[in-house]
């Protein structure tokens, strides 16, 4: 335990607040490595201040600022190419080599909405041409289509991408199941892949994406579902582990914990242990929520930590949709935005 830390027993919003405030103005010196991952960083941030009710922190201007950057890193009319960049990068002053990447079309995308944004300036038919390419043989996506990753990851995204947007046509949706089908391992959850070790944010990934494309209880059965079901209630020790001996980490309190709210048995956990273990992992120092108890806060952890306390109904958060990881408020704006889509 770092000196000066206690063990707090409840939510220290305030500090959380500011935490991820400070997220968005300045990066700590121990992340610079991930300079390049800054609309990721901005998605956990801003995200995590509406799960907090504390939006209102970040004036208009700051948002007005926070869109238009945002937007500056949409690669349009590229074809294949065409998506969200991650960050500011020496490509945007040269047309040849900027390249979407699709986790980052999705948290741009998320982030927009979260942001009030109304898409109108997405270039949709662009972003979906790109999505399609980044789809290979066996089903799965990669994380863009210049010799890239492929793995459960980045299918599901693809999958919130195209739910964001209301179009499908980029994903061909029967060979992204028959990845999802054969990636089932033998204890009847999901690993990144085929014949994979199953794993909680793999298998969030792979039912999350079931859910948006309204395939998940047509294609499992209710033997693979049940079986499912009771991997992801054994992740519970007090927090929730991703594998089977491995220690509770608060980012599995949404992985797993989402994971049962789509399959409907999250009132099968223990959600007092859960909770207490959530709240351990804060820093009541500088804010945030770290991965174990003794260990440094970060923005991913801040955020989905939070994601955890939000789906057990902690006083005073906003609900969240479990499916898109945007909260029910940038749920609804994106509703809206459906319906005059089809106007």
């Amino acid at each position: 335990m770092e000196m000066g830390r206690t063990m707090p027993v409840e939510l220290d919003k305030k500090r959380h607040a500011y935490y991820l405030k400070r997220i968005l103005q300045v990066m700590p010196s121990k992340m610079a490595q991930y300079d390049s991952n800054r609309l990721m960083f901005a998605f956990f941030a801003i995200s995590g201040l509406d799960v907090l009710n504390c939006l209102d922190m970040i004036n208009e201007t700051e948002k007005t600022a926070a869109i238009e950057w945002i937007y500056g890193r949409q690669v349009s009319n590229a074809g294949a190419k065409s998506g969200f960049q991650p960050s500011t990068m020496i490509s945007d002053q040269t047309p040849d080599y900027q390249c979407g990447y699709l986790p980052m079309t999705y948290t741009g995308l998320a982030t927009l909405l979260t942001l009030g944004d109304d898409l109108s300036r997405v270039d949709k038919k662009s972003i979906i041409e790109g999505v399609k390419a980044c789809q290979n043989s066996n089903g799965c996506f990669m994380a863009m289509i210049t010799d890239s990753e492929c793995d459960m990851r980045f299918l599901y995204c693809a999958c919130c991408v195209s739910a964001i947007l209301d179009d499908w046509s980029g994903v061909d949706r029967a060979r992204a199941i028959d990845y999802i089908i054969k990636s089932i391992s033998y204890d009847g959850a999901m690993g990144q892949g085929p014949e994979l070790e199953s794993h909680g944010g793999s298998t969030f990934c792979a039912v999350a994406s079931l859910y948006l494309m309204n395939e998940l209880d047509r294609v499992l059965s209710n033997d693979q579902l049940e079986r499912l079901r009771r991997w992801c209630l054994m992740r519970q020790n007090d927090g929730f582990q991703g594998r089977p001996g491995k220690p509770s980490d608060t980012c599995y309190s949404f992985w797993i914990g989402a994971t049962l709210h789509l399959l409907n048995v999250a009132n099968l956990t223990d959600p007092e242990e859960n909770r207490e273990f959530i709240l351990s992992t804060q820093d009541n120092i500088i804010g945030g929520f770290s991965k174990f108890y003794d260990t440094h806060s970060d923005p991913l952890h801040t955020y989905l930590g939070l994601c955890g306390l939000s789906l057990l109904e902690y006083p005073e958060l906003q609900s969240i949709n479990a499916a898109l990881n945007i909260s029910s408020r940038a749920y609804a704006h994106l509703q809206e935005i459906h319906k005059n889509w089809k106007n």
